[in-house]
């Protein structure tokens, strides 16, 4: 840290000099145009920079299936515009899992092809996505995937259950997204104030999407356990849609509290979303007495089942955490 006081030049502006050795390293001389950032009492300073595409380059050989997707999926979220992959020899394993990965991110396209390379690029202008408006989405998607994965369970039908499943792909998506705007925010100051949220209500809103990730990957395991189920018992079926209502409750409390405009709302929906999760562990362990006495391997799977309703719900009450933290007054 550097320190340096403020002087007044002309009566009325005042004037601090920057340290050498940070304007030397960044370009900044004589006549350079300097961006400033207020946020609240701070005052980020940056050089004034093109906007322009960022460009990344990644060596794939040797990566292959999930391996060189998930690369392509970190390149994507570290915030590149524009990626080469490139080797020796692009093999057709190889491209197409580019074209998988391309697949499973919001707006990103092969741009072109060579033997040795591909490049994609992704389509969206940075400055029109919206962080709020993906979490949103997310959570309209998990709420509903959960509901319809019960549903699926209950009335054996293997349809919903296929479809819940898919749909996990668009909540992934979001996920992504969202990684990718709160990873710019701690970048750059410009970001922040593009995307009008700051940095701190970004971290909230990417904590929540990954609450949200984690719902759907649960619904997701409820409908490949409904798959193989044949139907319940009434009696397990009343008890694990009651589960259900509970844990939604939970999830749609936390999601208001965290979205709720004023503070003391926010904090009674988060509050009574916090005290629901407690009494759905009670709720739980009834049920789980009522499955001893089902025949073992049925048993077994709708054990993971309950569990997975339980974990949804505690997923909802960090949620709520979240909201608590969000609406909490800042020093």
């Amino acid at each position: 840290m550097e320190t340096r006081k403020v002087q007044v030049t002309g009566g009325s502006t005042y004037t601090v000099s920057l340290p050498k050795t940070w304007a030397t390293d960044n370009g900044v001389s004589s006549g350079t145009t300097v961006e400033f950032y207020p946020e609240g009492d701070e005052l980020l300073l940056t050089p004034e920079r093109e906007t322009r595409r960022q460009e990344g380059t990644l060596d794939v050989s040797g990566l292959e299936g999930e391996q060189l997707t998930r690369a392509v999926m970190t390149m994507y979220v570290s915030g590149f515009d524009v990626i080469s992959l490139e080797a020796g020899r692009i093999t057709t394993e190889q491209r197409s899992a580019i074209r998988g990965a391309t697949q499973r991110l919001v707006g990103v396209e092969v741009l072109e092809e060579t033997s040795d390379s591909v490049v994609i690029q992704d389509l969206l202008d940075s400055s029109e996505l919206s962080i709020v408006n993906a979490v949103t989405r997310m959570r309209l998607i998990a709420q509903s995937m959960l509901e319809d994965a019960v549903t699926a369970l209950i009335e054996n039908d293997d349809a919903i259950a296929e479809d819940v499943i898919e749909r996990d792909d668009d909540v992934d998506r979001l996920w992504l997204v969202v990684s990718r705007i709160f990873r710019a925010t701690l970048r750059s100051p410009r970001a922040v104030e593009e995307l009008g949220v700051s940095r701190e209500d970004c971290f909230d809103f990417h904590s929540t999407a990954r609450q949200l990730e984690r719902i759907a990957d649960h619904a997701v395991k409820i409908s490949d356990i409904a798959l193989k189920l044949d139907d319940l018992p009434a009696d397990v079926a009343d008890a694990v849609h009651g589960l259900h209502a509970e844990a939604a409750s939970v999830f749609e409390q936390s999601t208001d509290a965290l979205f709720a405009d004023e503070t003391e709302e926010a904090n009674r929906l988060g509050h009574a979303a916090l005290e629901a999760v407690f009494e759905i562990d009670e709720y739980t362990r009834r049920i789980d007495d009522m499955l001893r006495d089902l025949e073992p391997a049925q048993a077994q799977s709708l054990g993971l089942i309950v569990d997975s309703l339980s974990r949804s719900a505690d997923y909802g009450g960090n949620i709520a955490e979240t909201a608590l933290q969000k609406a909490a007054p800042r020093p």
